[in-house]
């Protein structure tokens, strides 16, 4: 069979163009480190890779809101460390009033001071993490707690601005944790089996009169016990207290599974990028091997095609 010279002209240009084309494809990725740059390159992989991207990108996102709620959990535990102590400080100050040998004076200097860490509680309750503040519900945005007044400078109320609710929080696919920010349980409203409610604003009133009579009967009462319910303003602390610190471990353990949370979000995000790098990723040794190997190929592709395509009709005189 004849082989024209168009025909060998035509055979080298296919030749040189598909060695052109794969060198144009490893050297690009060489340049990107990647297997696949485009989706013509492997469909099926492509669209894994396109998957896998979009897995780690909101993975990534669960981390940053897992790491964010982590933060304001620890803000509302030292808030709450805070308050703690200042109602410790309280107890003890009432602890001492009781003692039939103070006087007038001595009760109104601790009254003072129990209006100092009242005030400072409310403080620690405004607590705020990133501008946002921590106990108020879903009303984030203003100061949740107000303390109100008398004209003789006494505590009358703390008055609670937020909402009821609490904060959800999305850390995983279809999983959600509430962050505890429902700051009306710190009002404590309660009801004895008689029907008698007491709250902390209730509790404030009764202090601040038997702090100004002084009543110290009122402030030691009867000591309560598992059968009967306290009546005295100390044991009414007390309940307060456990109040804030039952408050503040259910705050623990929403801390704990979010730190959980955090482990097993940081482990599935390596093995996303781990197996996107198996699917994605050269191996840049073997990869320029491969490249050297098409540059040969082509320049003897070169050098064969340019010594058959000198043929003229001068070779055939």
């Amino acid at each position: 069979m004849r082989v024209s010279d168009a025909n060998m002209h035509a055979s080298f240009q296919r030749n040189i163009n598909s060695n052109m084309k794969q060198i144009n494809k490893l050297s690009l990725q060489l340049g990107t480190f990647t297997e696949i740059n485009r989706s013509s390159d492997d469909p099926l992989a492509f669209s894994k890779i396109l998957t896998m991207n979009q897995s780690i990108v909101k993975n990534e996102g669960y981390n940053k809101t897992i790491n964010e709620s982590i933060s304001w959990t620890n803000t509302q535990d030292a808030a709450l460390d805070s308050a703690t102590e200042s109602m410790h400080r309280i107890r003890d100050l009432m602890l001492a009033s009781a003692n039939d040998t103070l006087g007038p004076e001595e009760m109104e200097i601790n009254k003072q001071e129990m209006i100092s860490e009242i005030e400072s509680i409310v403080d620690s309750l405004n607590a705020t993490y990133d501008g946002r503040y921590v106990f108020g519900g879903q009303n984030t945005d203003t100061p949740p707690f107000e303390i109100i007044k008398e004209e003789n400078g006494d505590i009358a109320a703390i008055k609670y601005h937020g909402t009821t609710d609490n904060l959800p929080r999305e850390i995983a696919n279809g999983v959600s944790v509430n962050l505890i920010t429902d700051g009306s349980i710190f009002m404590n409203q309660t009801t004895d089996e008689d029907g008698n409610s007491d709250n902390i604003n209730q509790f404030l009133q009764d202090l601040m009169l038997a702090m100004n009579t002084n009543d110290k009967e009122a402030i030691s009462g009867r000591p309560g016990n598992s059968d009967e319910p306290a009546t005295g303003l100390l044991d009414r602390m007390d309940s307060h207290i456990n109040n804030v610190v039952n408050t503040r471990a259910r705050i623990g353990t929403v801390s704990n599974r979010l730190e959980s949370a955090k482990e097993r979000n940081e482990a599935e995000n390596l093995q996303l990028r781990e197996d996107l790098s198996n699917l994605q990723d050269i191996d840049v040794a073997d990869k320029y091997m491969e490249f050297s190997n098409q540059m040969l190929s082509y320049q003897a592709s070169l050098s064969i095609g340019t010594k058959l395509l000198q043929t003229s009709i001068l070779d055939y005189v």
